[in-house]
């Protein structure tokens, strides 16, 4: 293997000149649950929104700027902002290759973070299409590819915040790292599991971009189909022979979490945790609420980016508050007349409910003569009250 604890020791000064060490925090309520230290390495707060920027860092700036034209990259997101920034701060050109599917909001924040000597191309459905184009675009310019994870200089970066978890807490019992193409876990695998082989590292995976259980097993790298997952940090479809290699030595359990899963985890870490984070960063945190709990202790949850769009973020909230019972959709039939729908939104203040929305249609083909179609969004405190305010109006004759 051609890269270990020495190597990201190695690379230190060179990622913190951009990066900075993150905070490790104890979350009371799930230590309280699980009955040991839960800690949130809340790497979402790094300087640019995610843990990218380590490994970035640390492959560009050790290139000599002098024999340099520029770095190439292709990234779905945060490795593209983190390039921009180390390219910036190095200066030289960087080109960033990404999906056509990038979110908005990471695709300007890499080209703010780079300024005018960045250069943002859109090409292909899926980030093996780009990366194959930026490899094509690296061999025509000459420019220097910096690999999101099939390097041992990006790895070592992302090894950094291993260093930064058991410098502060000394051996971890359990760590719930997010997996895509693998270097984050096999960097913090090499500076955790070679001084604290005992520490138990849980990979975790989108349960539509999940390649490496089906990879342990079969001995070798193996792609997984189409990746869906709104956890775009993590969907790529294989890791590489390298940290193929670094999950068979230091990987000692594989979970995988579905979108459902992930997206209640941030409403979670929204409400309980008063933390952003994106899909691959709420990975972690979905494993340990609802797949595999933790047993060693202290277990870590390494929390990788928070670089999730305001739009998602918002349908991930409302579905979340659907999926809790906090928000209900009741249909209602009210007579075609004066008053009537005053009356049924006074029976609904009377049960403590908050209108959030209302449809009023008279034309439905289920809708009988004389009546009219009334659809409202209510806000209820918990799904047993949405229950309760149903119950209650079909009680006072608001036919449904």
């Amino acid at each position: 293997m051609d890269f270990g604890r020495k190597d990201v020791i190695a690379a230190k000064a060179r990622v913190y000149r951009l990066a900075y060490a993150t905070p490790l925090v104890e979350e009371t309520p799930l230590s309280a649950r699980f009955g040991g230290r839960v800690l949130s390495k809340l790497e979402n707060l790094q300087n640019s929104g995610s843990f990218k920027i380590r490994g970035a860092a640390s492959k560009v700036l050790s290139l000599d700027r002098g024999r340099v034209a520029g770095v190439i990259a292709a990234s779905a997101g945060n490795h593209a902002r983190g390039v921009a920034r180390a390219a910036r701060e190095a200066g030289i050109p960087a080109t960033l290759v990404m999906p056509v599917w990038a979110p908005v909001s990471k695709s300007s924040a890499a080209q703010h973070e780079g300024g005018e000597n960045t250069r943002i191309i859109h090409q292909g459905e899926t980030f093996e299409d780009a990366a194959a184009h930026a490899t094509t675009l690296a061999r025509e310019s000459g420019f220097v590819m910096v690999h999101p994870f099939d390097d041992p200089m990006v790895i070592a970066g992302q090894g950094t915040l291993g260093l930064e978890i058991v410098e502060e807490i000394g051996p971890p019992g359990t760590v719930y790292v997010p997996v895509g193409g693998g270097g984050l876990m096999a960097g913090i695998g090499a500076a955790v599991k070679e001084t604290y082989p005992d520490a138990e590292l849980v990979a975790v995976q989108a349960e539509g971009a999940s390649s490496l259980l089906a990879s342990l097993e079969a001995g070798r790298p193996v792609e997984c189909g189409n990746t869906r997952t709104i956890a775009d940090g993590i969907a790529v479809k294989s890791l590489s022979d390298r940290t193929y290699e670094a999950a068979r030595r230091w990987v000692d359990d594989v979970v995988t979490v579905d979108d459902e899963e992930i997206a209640a985890a941030i409403l979670y870490a929204l409400e309980e945790m008063k933390t952003t984070l994106e899909g691959a960063g709420a990975a972690p945190l979905a494993a340990l609420l609802y797949k595999r709990p933790p047993t060693r202790f202290p277990a870590v949850m390494v929390l990788s980016g928070g670089n999730i769009d305001v739009n998602f973020l918002s349908q991930i909230t409302e579905r979340g508050l659907f999926r809790s019972g906090r928000l209900i959709r009741q249909r209602f039939l009210v007579p075609d007349r004066p008053g009537s729908l005053a009356t049924l939104l006074a029976a609904v203040a009377r049960e403590r409910s908050n209108v959030i929305s209302i449809e009023h249609d008279r034309l439905p083909s289920d809708c009988p003569p004389g009546y009219s179609t009334v659809i409202l969004l209510l806000e209820t405190r918990d799904r047993a009250h949405g229950e309760e305010v149903a119950a209650r109006l079909c009680e006072q004759g608001f036919r449904s």
